[in-house]
């Protein structure tokens, strides 16, 4: 009965598209000191995107759960939150915490559905499942410690589906099944981090879309989505990554500019939230204000 429901849930979502890219930030369910992220701070973090002094047309928000942070199967306050700004939205499904409460995650998606109906439909983009499950999962995730995850895409009848994966772990031979499965494929990819190779701030531009262009081998020509991608202002120096402002700028200017016309993009992140990679900080903005680090502007 629950495949049967979620299958028409899913049957009025709108399907991926490109015609135009989208851009926007992701967004947690925590708020930077560990408390719920509820409606009011949604709403004034996606105004806040929309009117970044230097930047344009981030309309759209990624989102890592569809659970209200401290329910069981509430719809995330951020979708009517999304409606009230018009905000284009990449629905997520968090995959990592077992079976029971990735049926939670299902059932608050289709209570989204029912209660919020096309107001809230017409705003999906997309339903992204899980979060670098599979490189998680993957010989180098476990040897980084990099928690749980889920190695098998729930099946969501061929409607907007997509797993969240590193680049690293697309280009597995056992990913294929996922590859097949999946109607996009979403990248995460911060060359940053990537302290197996060269990956100072002049090499990041080169990293990453050799990342993406080993993905674009295996993705069997369908989309590929940008889900995560910053270079951090704080945080310690990996191999030859060192986090500053002025870094964080140049990458911005490098890779985001470039990928904000080609690629739908998401990038990491608008604000710091408590999910964020340990002591470093993404933030193009602090919490308590609206003024960006670095100047936005592409030129």
């Amino acid at each position: 009965m629950q495949i049967r429901f979620l299958a028409i849930a899913l049957a009025v979502l709108a399907a991926p598209s490109t015609a135009s890219a989208y851009r926007g930030f992701n967004y947690g369910s925590l708020k930077d000191d560990g408390s719920c992220q509820e409606y009011d701070g949604f709403k004034q973090l996606f105004e806040r995107a929309k009117n970044l002094p230097g930047a344009s047309d981030f309309t759209a928000a990624r989102l890592y759960t569809s659970v209200q942070c401290g329910t069981s199967v509430v719809p995330i306050e951020a979708f009517r939150a999304a409606i009230d700004t018009d905000t284009k939205i990449l629905v997520g499904l968090w995959a990592s915490a077992g079976r029971d409460e990735f049926k939670n995650e299902l059932n608050a998606l289709i209570n989204a559905v029912t209660t919020l109906g096309s107001a809230f439909t017409d705003r999906v983009i997309g339903i992204s499942v899980g979060s670098e499950d599979l490189y998680r999962s993957s010989p180098a995730g476990i040897a980084n410690k990099a928690g749980p995850g889920a190695t098998a895409v729930p099946q969501t009848n061929g409607k907007s589906t997509v797993l969240l994966v590193l680049w690293t772990a697309w280009i597995l031979p056992e990913s294929k099944v996922v590859i097949d499965a999946v109607d996009f494929l979403s990248q995460n990819s911060f060359p940053y981090f990537e302290d197996a190779r060269p990956n100072a701030i002049e090499q990041a531009s080169d990293n990453f879309w050799s990342g993406l262009s080993a993905t674009v081998e295996v993705a069997q020509g369908k989309d590929i989505w940008i889900t995560e991608t910053g270079w951090p202002a704080i945080g310690p120096t990996l191999r030859d990554a060192v986090p500053s402002v002025e870094n964080a700028r140049t990458y911005w200017n490098t890779v985001g500019c470039a990928l904000f016309e080609k690629r739908n993009t998401f990038w990491y992140t608008l604000v710091d939230a408590a999910m964020t990679e340990g002591d470093h900080s993404f933030g193009i903005t602090p919490a308590d204000d609206t003024t960006p680090k670095f100047d936005l502007a592409c030129s």
